[in-house]
């Protein structure tokens, strides 16, 4: 009660500067969003359905009014989120799941960029006449799961890939321009290239963009030291991050990077924990060069624990008016919200029947959306009256996931386990063989322009044009 009183009086206190002048109403306003008080009356606003299949990815268009969803159903939809209403969809081109969907800034939500299981980046385009243009922009080999938009810009984003490649796309020109191949330090060479799994570009200076994969380090590049025609690809970062206990372990990997307004680096490690890196506090331009009295100086980076990160590749992001949060799925089907500073857990909802992948802040008000293995999406608001406090079974619940994580790194695997995965990695292999384009498709990126096709808007959620029967949701 006493710390509950302590926040309304602390809000009394933020409505009397405003009313007197000593504090303008954006000040106001993001004192407030920022409120612990306020985070813990978060509850269920209200659910957006109409996907056919898992729901992938989500993002809050600059002006937060809108949201834009896509699925296995390889559907895109634009929502008009406070409502709760569709406001179009239309099957994006891809031929599998759709595992990224952004809408570029400036643009009145009229392009939206997606990337697929397929390889593919695309463009989706609302014409003048209300219908979408579609069209290839890049092409990978192997998953695309992320992209990245340059903040502030209608025109440039990145994308990486299970290839390790990194590429740089202009929608002025239509071109993508590849970068470099992520690929592993030189104590790492019995695997050259990184899987990428995540991406994300510094809002305080979008020159630098880190990436994140199949190995213990997110690396940090600065586009200034590619040309963008090409010419220039080496794998270069300028600075490298990760927890000195993980340094040259090859059991983890990075599922989900994301910068904070203060550069703040947050890293996300499949079947381990959420680490904070402070700007400019790294392991340099190559790990293998440092020393461990470096090492061991550096200063201890913030730990946020209690979820479980194994089932998916899970996102992880801030949350409040200047990052004071952090937010986090898992695999227990509950949404974790900590405290940035000193790591406290804060919130703890079940946002999921099985798991919760994805969380996305809405820009402006504490709002948030999720989606996990159901095919709806979730929105989260201050809807409470009262404070509400952390489930009695939370302990249970944190202590359950710990007890899962340790109980998976001490799995030995048998020779029969081994040539069983091995097995299934070669089937896997000869699939993906048997569906890959060929080598001119590939090269050429200009046949795709000529194939461009136009797509009516939907009066529902049955969309004309889609083959198949949506995929159902697998956990992967």
């Amino acid at each position: 009660m006493k710390r509950r009183f302590k926040s309304s009086e602390d809000g009394f206190l933020e409505f009397y500067k405003r009313e007197i002048g000593f504090s303008s109403p954006s000040t106001f306003s993001r004192h407030i969003s920022a409120s612990q008080n306020l985070v813990e009356q978060i509850g269920l606003y209200g659910k957006l359905t109409g996907h056919e299949g898992c729901v992938n990815t989500i993002e809050f268009n600059s002006a937060g009014d809108h949201l834009v969803s896509g699925s296995d159903d390889r559907q895109i939809k634009l929502w008009e989120w406070a409502t709760k209403a569709l406001k179009f969809s239309y099957p994006s081109g891809h031929s599998d799941n759709v595992f990224q969907a952004r809408i570029m800034p400036f643009t009145d939500d009229r392009k939206i960029v997606t990337s697929s299981a397929d390889g593919k980046v695309r463009l989706g385009e609302v014409l003048e006449n209300s219908q979408v243009e579609t069209k290839r922009l890049g092409k990978h080999h192997g998953r695309v799961y992320k992209l990245a938009v340059e903040p502030g810009s209608p025109y440039i984003f990145y994308s990486c890939g299970e290839d390790g490649l990194v590429q740089h796309y202009d929608l002025r020109t239509n071109s993508a321009t590849k970068l470099f191949y992520c690929s592993a330090f030189a104590e790492q060479r019995n695997s050259n290239c990184i899987r990428l799994n995540s991406m994300a570009i510094d809002p305080r200076n979008p020159n630098y963009f880190a990436v994140g994969g199949s190995d213990e380090y997110a690396r940090v590049y600065d586009i200034r030291k590619y040309q963008l025609d090409g010419s220039s690809n080496v794998d270069s970062p300028i600075n490298t991050f990760c927890p000195s206990h993980l340094i040259e372990t090859h059991d983890v990997h990075i599922t989900a990077l994301a910068y904070s307004s203060m550069s703040e680096l947050l890293v996300s490690y499949n079947d381990e924990l959420i680490y904070l890196f402070q700007k400019n506090k790294g392991l340099g331009p190559s790990p293998s060069s440092v020393t461990p009295e470096y090492v061991h100086n550096l200063e201890e980076v913030q730990v946020f624990s209690g979820h479980r990160n194994c089932q998916t590749v899970k996102g992880v992001s801030f949350f409040g008016p200047n990052h004071e949060y952090v937010l986090s799925g898992s695999d227990c089907g509950h949404i974790f919200i900590w405290k940035k500073k000193g790591a406290k857990l804060v919130r703890l909802m079940l946002g999921d029947r099985h798991v919760v992948n994805q969380l996305e802040p809405n820009p402006h008000i504490p709002v948030l959306a999720t989606c996990g293995l159901e095919k709806s999406i979730k929105l989260w608001a201050p809807t409470s009256d009262d404070v509400v406090p952390l489930p009695p079974n939370a302990e249970e619940i944190m202590e359950g996931n710990k007890q899962r994580r340790q109980d998976h790194s001490r799995v030995t695997l048998t020779p029969d386990i081994i040539m069983h995965v091995l097995r299934l990695h070669r089937r896997q292999a000869l699939a993906y063989i048997e569906r890959r384009p060929n080598r001119e498709d590939i090269e050429s990126d200009e046949d795709d322009g000529r194939d461009a096709y136009i797509l009516g808007f939907s009066d529902g959620d049955s969309e004309e044009g889609v083959t198949g029967n949506p995929r159902e949701c697998n956990i992967s």
